[in-house]
């Protein structure tokens, strides 16, 4: 089942640990080349820490097909962030895209209410002619320690389409270093799903060795999006993510989680 019925929650106990939402745009120069005061003053009350620093761009093949290919290095791109004082919310804006993303997420409305005013400060100060891509994207970390479910396996709480060798009966998954599933698969109504799911460690282990599930969604719209209907368009891709989420899991994980229905 890779989608289940259209069900909200609030999980006491819940597993995201990150969720950003991506905008891109036709190229504006002038943000690679001059620093967003404008735009940072209409957003410092919320995002008052700001920082910058140089990207280096993949370079790029020019003349493929030619008699004289050659790759030529790129210009740096400028990544302008803008961070809430408790330093759970960020904003980054470059020449090519504008992002908010946490890592406290509670609730969707919260979260939109968030993206609304930097995106339309953005859109005041820049006047982009469209966007290109839209993209919404939730990380999931799932700890059987932290739900006191280390007596189970993997395929006792993810469905098996995420598995892979692990839901083979006879293998051990104490002895698999590394497994994961990774997908993408065109939806309806133009949307894409990239998925990356399978047990790993946040930040190398560094702080917490124990591996974690880890399911990662991201859905993205492509095309020429007008202002006008990026609400509509995130509301579809909030959608395909929550009953992407419920389609994956079992429900011994969903109880674990301490789940709280939510009201439309």
């Amino acid at each position: 089942m890779l989608f289940a019925d259209y069900q909200r929650y609030q999980y006491a106990r819940s597993p995201l640990i990150e969720v950003i939402c991506q905008l891109r745009f036709p190229t504006i120069l002038s943000i690679n080349t001059a620093e967003p005061a404008d735009f940072q003053e209409a957003i410092r009350q919320d995002f008052p820490r700001y920082a910058a620093r140089k990207e280096q761009g993949p370079p790029k093949l020019v003349g493929a097909g030619g008699p004289n290919p050659k790759v030529e290095p790129q210009s740096p791109i400028t990544n302008h962030s803008f961070v809430s004082a408790d330093g759970f919310w960020k904003i980054n804006l470059t020449k090519d895209f504008i992002a908010l993303s946490t890592l406290r997420y509670t609730r969707w409305e919260d979260f939109a209410l968030r993206l609304d005013k930097p995106l339309a400060q953005f859109i005041q100060v820049y006047q982009p002619a469209f966007f290109q891509r839209l993209g919404l994207r939730y990380v999931n970390a799932i700890s059987k320690k932290r739900l006191g479910l280390t007596d189970l396996l993997w395929d006792d709480l993810i469905r098996s389409p995420y598995l892979g060798i692990l839901g083979e009966p006879d293998v051990d998954e104490t002895k698999v270093g590394r497994s994961s599933v990774d997908t993408e698969i065109a939806l309806d109504g133009g949307v894409r799903m990239k998925v990356h799911a399978g047990p790993g460690l946040i930040n190398g282990g560094k702080q917490d060795p124990e591996p974690k599930f880890i399911l990662d969604g991201d859905f993205s719209h492509s095309g020429e999006l007008s202002a006008e209907k990026l609400p509509a368009a995130l509301e579809e891709l909030h959608r395909y993510a929550v009953r992407f989420f419920h389609g994956a899991i079992l429900p011994e994980l969903h109880e674990a989680m301490g789940p709280a229905p939510m009201a439309e």
